[in-house]
C-alpha cells in the first residue's frame, strides 16, 4: 500500500465560522485573518494505492461553478487535482474509488465536470461511495446547511450509475442501542475502516488506513485542521456542535491511546501530526509530511 497527498488548491473561509465560540484574540494566532476576516485553508485530498485499488477520498472543490460562486471563496494556489495526480503518475481515469467522506461541496465538487452542456462523473472508472444516510441528508438538505449541498455535484453521482453505499453500521441492529458518540466503524476493505460521525453533518465518514504498521486517520471536518483538536474549538459550520464536541474527545482519546496519525484536509500548513497528552489536554505532538511516515 501507498499513501499519497493531493493538494487541490486553497481558498478562504471566514474566521469565526470556522472557530465558533473561540474568540478572535485567540484563533487569529493560529491562523491569521485578511483584512476581510477571512483564512486561507488547504483542499488536501489523500490518494490510497492498495493492490489493483486507486481510491481517492474527497477531491476539493472542482472548476465547474461559476465566477461568481468561486469569488465568495477566493481560490488561490497553483495546486489543481489533475497536477498533483500527475506527480505521482496518475489520471483521473486510473480512479477506481472515489470516496466521499461527506456531500459540502468543498469536499466532493470535483465529482462531477462540465462537459459542454452536459455534467459527466470526473472519474470514469469509478464507484462513488457514500452512505444512504448522508446521501439523504444532502439531497433533502435543511435550510442552515442548504448552501454547502450543490445539487450539481451530487444528483449526477447517482444519475451515472455509479453511486454505491457503505452500509452504516446501525443499519442492521435491532432495537435501540447506545454508542459513545464517534465510535461507530465499519471495514471497507481489508486495510481500510470507517468511523462514522454525526456533528458536522449527518453520518459523516472518516477512513482509518492501517500503514506502515501504523493507522492514518483522514479528519475530513471532524478536525479541519490542527488548530481545531483543543475541545471548544468546534465549527460554527457544524450541524450539532455537543455531537462534535462529544465525538472529538472520544476520538482523541482513541487516537492518543493508539499512537494514531492524523491527516488534516484542511490545513494549510501541516499534514500530519501525533498526539500527547498535557496539561491543558490532549494537544499535537509532531508535526510531519505524509511522505515522511
Amino acid at each position: 500500500m501507498k499513501l499519497y497527498s493531493i493538494n487541490t488548491g486553497y481558498f478562504k473561509l471566514d474566521g469565526g465560522a470556522m472557530f465558533g465560540v473561540v474568540p478572535k484574540s485567540i484563533w487569529n494566532k493560529i491562523n491569521p485573518a485578511d483584512e476581510n476576516n477571512l483564512c486561507s485553508w488547504a483542499l488536501r485530498c489523500l490518494l490510497i494505492e492498495d493492490g489493483n485499488r486507486l481510491i481517492l477520498v474527497d477531491n476539493g472543490n472542482g472548476d465547474k461553478q461559476d465566477a461568481k460562486f468561486f469569488s465568495h471563496y477566493y481560490l488561490h494556489g497553483d495546486d489543481t487535482l489533475d497536477k498533483s495526480l500527475a506527480k505521482y503518475g496518475f489520471t483521473r481515469n486510473d480512479i477506481t474509488d472515489a470516496f466521499l467522506t461527506h456531500l459540502h461541496f468543498d469536499h466532493c465538487g470535483g465529482s462531477i465536470s462540465r462537459e459542454g452542456d452536459k455534467l459527466v462523473p470526473t472519474f470514469k472508472n469509478a464507484t462513488y461511495w457514500s452512505n444512504k444516510e448522508h446521501w439523504d441528508w444532502a439531497v433533502n438538505p435543511n435550510e442552515r446547511e442548504k448552501a454547502s449541498f450543490l445539487k450539481e455535484n451530487i444528483l449526477p453521482i447517482e444519475e451515472s450509475g455509479q453511486l454505491k453505499f457503505i452500509t452504516h453500521p446501525l443499519d442492521n441492529e435491532m432495537g435501540p442501542v447506545s454508542y459513545p458518540p464517534g465510535t461507530l466503524t465499519v471495514e471497507f476493505t481489508e486495510n481500510i475502516s470507517v468511523r462514522f460521525v454525526n456533528g458536522h453533518t449527518e453520518s459523516m465518514m472518516l477512513p482509518q488506513i492501517k500503514y506502515k504498521d501504523r493507522t492514518v486517520v483522514f479528519m475530513a471536518d471532524l478536525l479541519p485542521s490542527a488548530g481545531h483538536i483543543p475541545l471548544p474549538y468546534v465549527m460554527a459550520y457544524d450541524m450539532f456542535p455537543l455531537t462534535t464536541l462529544n465525538e472529538k474527545r472520544n476520538f482523541l482519546t482513541n487516537a492518543l491511546e493508539n499512537d494514531h496519525i492524523l491527516f488534516f484536509e484542511h490545513d494549510k500548513d501541516y499534514e500530519c501530526c501525533t498526539l500527547q497528552q498535557t496539561e491543558r489536554g490532549i494537544r499535537p505532538k509532531d508535526f510531519f509530511k505524509l511522505e515522511e511516515i
